[in-house]
């Protein structure tokens, strides 16, 4: 006797005795744009570090545009203008929480970063614009590490660590440079909060307001020459001390 397909000893609930097909389980997620899940994501992730820069941030955020939207409903009631000021209310209710959003977001963002090896290295390689950055071009033992930015402005050393470190490998940076990009401007800046220091949440518009020295071509030529040099890979963490050998065990005697 021959067994027809679908027959078993056993009904399957889901088709047996009247019942309906079952349906594939569907992933929400999987279902979604890849790109509106990334930006979901994103914005997670950004409110996740906002939260933990700044615990009252995302309240500020949503309470402005709230606040806002609530005002523009009572006053579009008490005064008749409700078809009117009800939209106008909700949209700038929005945009406020929008760039508030986006302020506290980009405040966060620097703090998370702030005092890590080659965090300078790794804006300025976002910014937009004809910057060629070259991570860790000298450093030390100690961490203290000098980028090599290229631009309009000329050539940009960008130092982070401690200043009594950075002092000897920005001078002699420059002086290596100088040797190939004669005439060039040459502009040391040290990561920090101190005196005569540039905090890392201003680095990217210092960069932007210093004065455009060289065309597009001379950049272009000076970064063929800097390419001619030779870079440092950057450290991956502190060189240990120096110890003393531990001594070989003493024969017992007998």
């Amino acid at each position: 006797m021959v067994k027809l397909p679908g027959r078993s000893g056993k009904r399957d609930s889901g088709t047996a005795g009247g019942g309906k097909a079952a349906r594939p389980a569907t992933d929400p997620a999987s279902m979604a744009d890849p790109e509106n899940a990334g930006r979901i994501a994103q914005l997670r992730m950004t409110g996740a570090l906002i939260r933990n820069d700044n615990p009252r941030g995302l309240p500020i955020v949503f309470g402005s545009g709230l606040a806002i939207i609530a005002a523009a409903v009572l006053v579009g009631l008490l005064t008749g203008t409700a078809a009117l000021l009800i939209p106008l209310g909700v949209l700038a209710g929005l945009t406020t929480s929008a760039g508030l959003f986006a302020r506290f977001g980009t405040r966060a963002q620097y703090a998370a970063i702030e005092g890590r090896p080659g965090a300078a290295a790794v804006l300025v390689q976002r910014m937009r614009g004809n910057w060629t950055t070259t991570p860790t071009v000298a450093g030390n033992r100690n961490l203290d590490m000098v980028h090599r930015v290229v631009g309009k402005p000329g050539v940009i050393l960008i130092g982070e660590g401690s200043p009594a470190g950075l002092a000897p490998l920005l001078a002699a940076e420059k002086r290596k440079i100088g040797r190939v990009a004669y005439g060039v401007p040459i502009t040391e800046i040290q990561i920090g909060n101190g005196a005569g220091q540039v905090p890392i949440s201003k680095l990217q518009r210092k960069l932007m307001t210093m004065p455009r020295a060289l065309k597009p071509a001379n950049v272009r030529e000076l970064n063929d020459r800097m390419k001619a040099m030779p870079t440092l890979q950057p450290p991956r963490g502190p060189m240990p001390r120096a110890g003393r050998m531990p001594r070989p065990p003493r024969p017992k005697m007998r």
